[in-house]
């Protein structure tokens, strides 16, 4: 549905034009930051819905169209293309401008997307305008982004000295499912050893309620699948049977009781992480439950499956848990306190269990220095450097040894209907991203 100010761009299997200016507005370009090229507002969103135009939900996950797309786009450009597939659905593309120095700058965005429900949107999923709003699945996550990430490295090409830095590109075809396909594929192949990145920029929208940040840390996580041994029998005679949903329960309270009571002893390097976490989401957590996120575990009871009819006593039951650990917590540690608390529950054991550790990158370095001192001078705001809540490919790149940052100006409507970005969010983006190679450059070097 469109009212009168809004024009819909319907782009089949791909693009098939761009978003003019609606009402005469004027082409708005981006004042460069440092020594980066001004890159034209109107460019960025061309890219940008041509871009969402593409069907990318992921599952099913088909991305070979978009990825040609871009290949063609940065080919043109003047970079050097190449292909890193293992699934053919889901390739991945490397993208390579040679700067003055041997030091590397990555750019990495991924362009699948969440599946979407078209009946529930009253905006085109797949590209509509309204005002100095763009609409459409992948908007702010990550499309938009992306599309500012791809119009700077044009403006970088095209500047016709060669950049300060080695410029590069990652852009991925699965991020929404877990990335097998996609970063893993990418961060394991002999390609990505060629280019030995010394640092990475990710384009995941990091601005929620006004507020915006640079993600310098994730949190480790630990998965758990529990299952308890019960002795069946008929509910009206209870005490004849053993109930496996009652041992699980109390299995799963101890342990929930046991770790978030338990305190981390954190790295001096986290602190001031910590800390503008917490001030970050303060705002909306309150200010307990923020430093609770980084100063225990948290435990999320996903699911609890058992029993068959309300009238027997369960003879099995499984329970599925999600800890969540502050970066610089030994994985393994936590583990082995879950072990030693199960070891009180005979009846209850370990059905699986899948873990990752997290990461993060000191505040007083230069990527970290360099990414949040553009952000802020193109904002005129303050950039918090804080912790993700979750993690994702920024954990991928960081434990290959590439120091990573995630950045973008964005909506507070990652995954949502309607999902939308603005033209600000899009210029600012491209000023960041444009400039981002000379400020990191000086930084580096001093």
């Amino acid at each position: 549905m469109t009212d009168e100010n809004s024009e819909t761009i319907d782009l089949g299997d791909g693009p098939t034009g761009s978003i003019d200016t609606i009402g005469g507005e004027p082409t708005v370009s981006t004042d460069a930051i440092g020594d980066g090229p001004t890159v034209s507002t109107d460019r960025v969103v061309e890219i940008a819905t041509d871009l969402i135009g593409f069907d990318t939900r992921n599952p099913p996950g088909g991305v070979r169209a978009i990825v040609d797309y871009v290949d063609d786009l940065l080919a043109t450009a003047g970079f050097e293309t190449e292909r890193v597939i293992t699934d053919p659905a889901k390739p991945n593309l490397l993208a390579v401008l040679p700067g003055r120095s041997d030091r590397t700058l990555l750019y990495n965005g991924h362009v699948d997307t969440v599946p979407f429900d078209a009946d529930a949107w009253t905006h085109e999923p797949l590209g509509e305008r309204a005002g100095d709003r763009i609409y459409g699945r992948g908007a702010t996550d990550m499309k938009g982004p992306l599309a500012a990430m791809l119009a700077a490295g044009e403006a970088i090409a095209a500047a016709g000295d060669d950049p300060p830095v080695t410029l590069a590109f990652a852009v991925v075809g699965d991020e929404e499912t877990g990335g097998d396909a996609g970063v893993d594929t990418l961060v394991g192949s002999d390609a990505f050893d060629r280019l030995a990145p010394d640092a990475c920029v990710i384009g995941e929208t990091t601005c929620s309620r006004g507020r915006h940040s640079v993600t310098v840390s994730d949190r480790g996580s630990i998965w758990l699948t529990l299952r308890a041994e019960g002795t069946a029998a008929h509910g009206s005679r209870p005490s004849l049977g053993d109930n496996a949903i009652d041992r699980l329960w109390e299995a799963v309270s101890l342990l929930r009781s046991r770790l978030t009571a338990r305190e981390f002893d954190l790295d001096a390097a986290l602190r001031p992480i910590i800390e503008e976490s917490v001030e970050y989401y303060e705002p909306t957590l309150g200010a307990a439950a923020a430093r609770d996120l980084f100063a225990h575990p948290t435990v999320n009871l996903g699911t609890i499956e058992g029993g068959e009819a309300v009238n027997t006593v369960p003879d099995a039951a499984t329970a599925r848990l999600d800890v969540r650990l502050t970066a610089g917590v030994e994985t393994a540690d936590v583990l082995a306190d879950v072990r030693d608390c199960l070891d009180e529950f005979p009846a209850v054991s370990i059905a699986d269990v899948s873990w990752s550790v997290g990461s993060y990158e000191p505040v007083d370095g230069p990527l970290v220095g360099a990414v949040s001192t553009a952000a802020a001078a193109v904002s005129g705001e303050r950039i918090y450097r804080r912790s993700a809540t979750g993690g994702g490919d920024a954990k991928t790149f960081r434990h290959a040894g590439v120091p990573t940052v995630e950045f973008a100006f964005g909506t507070d409507t990652v995954h949502a209907v309607d999902e939308y970005t603005t033209l600000e969010a899009l210029a600012r983006n491209a000023e960041v991203y444009a400039g981002l190679p000379a400020t990191w450059a000086e930084r580096v070097e001093t």
